[in-house]
């Protein structure tokens, strides 16, 4: 959410960040409820001021009791008018997206995003079309979505043998790369209540469709660990002296991908469920911008790490989600596409998500101030499962379709080669 008088004193900033982000909200209309409220509260308090000093001259004559009840009457009748105005602009508020950094690229979508760097190298294969992980799947007997379908419908699967020790590595992978950056690991709860989860800024977009909402509960299920990691200090005032917070939270999600239908239908690109491992900080508005760095960088350290080739991509206005300022996205080569695919971002959403839910900071001078949010993707283990898959399997393209385990995971699963 953005400071009403940040919107009062920089209208057409706001409007530009509407257009090109791609958000339809009236900022005039914001303004107008505004500057209503305001008339309204002040003619409310000074109907009340008007109510005590005469109620302070006692009510004995008629024509003062008569005067009181007036004022009292024209109080409750402004009430729900008050509240309709205070309703529509939270809502407008709401729906109002955070402002792009001048270093962020314009563009409608992600044809406007901008690649930053390629990193790594793609593998040589001596045959003419490399497999894809589920061919590789099937036939070492890793992931099963026909018996999944049969369980629990499309876009799930059961993952077999090797690969949950594959994610199980790297999980510690993970945990022994960011523990050397003071992150705290947590397993969060992955239900949310409605407003906790609207106060991570996503749910007036996209995300609204994409989230699983149980009605009778009147809970969502965590879309990414961001959502319950971000929620964890609602209305907590935090010390600056232990700021940056820097967590990193391992979680079973939930998306309906809706919309997506007809695309990555088969396989387990695209799924229902997924494990994932997030990074979360919150830290000083001075240091958001150091922290975002910090959270990409360590997304390329864990891909390195892996021996993966991918390409940093900076994301456009038009592609960058209501919540965030800027945005990193890191895309894997997936050889059987002939293509880079998303497998990491990483977020600064500055101070948009902290004013939603109220996290903030006292700082040397007694002052209150909203902290910085920022988020990044350590591992989806799903996808990364399927760069590791095609980006290491046999490349003279043995029969059994072997797949050999980058060699940082061999200590944490014990195995070198998958056939």
């Amino acid at each position: 959410m953005l400071d009403i008088n940040f919107i009062r004193e920089n209208a057409e900033v706001v409007k530009n960040a509407c257009k090109n982000k791609n958000a339809n909200v009236d900022v005039d209309r914001v303004l107008e409820l505004d500057k209503k409220k305001r008339e309204l509260m002040t003619e409310m308090e000074m109907l009340k001021a008007e109510q005590n000093k005469i109620s302070r001259g006692g009510a004995e004559n008629q024509a003062i009791f008569a005067q009181a009840k007036e004022i009292k009457e024209k109080i409750k009748a402004m009430d729900p008018e008050l509240k309709s105005v205070e309703l529509e602009l939270k809502d407008l508020m709401a729906a109002l997206p955070n402002i792009p950094f001048d270093d962020v690229p314009v563009g409608k979508d992600d044809s406007g995003n901008v690649i930053v760097r390629h990193v790594g190298h793609k593998p040589i294969f001596l045959f003419s079309k490399p497999k894809d992980y589920m061919e590789l799947a099937e036939n070492l007997d890793l992931i099963d979505t026909e018996r999944a379908g049969k369980v629990a419908g499309s876009r799930f699967g059961y993952l077999k043998g090797a690969l949950p020790l594959l994610e199980f590595a790297l999980i510690n992978l993970v945990m022994d790369t960011v523990k050397k950056e003071g992150f705290v690991p947590v397993i969060p709860p992955v239900m949310l209540k409605e407003e906790m989860a609207r106060g991570t800024g996503y749910f007036e977009a996209t995300d609204e469709k994409e989230a699983y909402f149980l009605p009778e509960d009147k809970m969502y299920l965590a879309g990414t660990s961001e959502q319950p990691m971000i929620a964890m200090h609602a209305d907590e005032i935090l010390d600056e002296k232990k700021l940056p917070l820097r967590y990193v939270a391992f979680s079973t999600c939930f998306r309906r991908e809706a919309g997506s239908y007809g695309k990555d239908t088969k396989g387990i690109l695209r799924v229902h469920q997924f494990d994932k491992l997030e990074m979360v900080i919150f830290s000083k508005p001075e240091d958001s911008k150091k922290e975002h760095e910090l959270l990409l960088s360590i997304e390329e350290k864990l891909m390195k790490a892996l021996k993966l080739p991918y390409q940093v991509v900076n994301i456009c206005t038009g592609d960058l989600g209501r919540p965030a300022a800027k945005k990193y996205d890191i895309e894997t080569w997936l050889p059987s596409e002939n293509k880079y695919r998303e497998t990491h971002s990483t977020s600064n959403c500055t101070d948009f998500q902290a004013r939603r839910l109220n996290i903030r900071y006292r700082d040397k001078t007694n002052k209150l101030n909203f902290v910085h949010t920022l988020n990044g993707t350590a591992f989806a283990i799903g996808r990364i499962l399927i760069m590791i898959m095609e980006n290491c399997q046999d490349p003279k393209g043995a029969p059994d379709g072997s797949i050999k385990v980058p060699k940082v995971l061999q200590k944490y699963c014990g195995l070198k080669v998958i056939k």
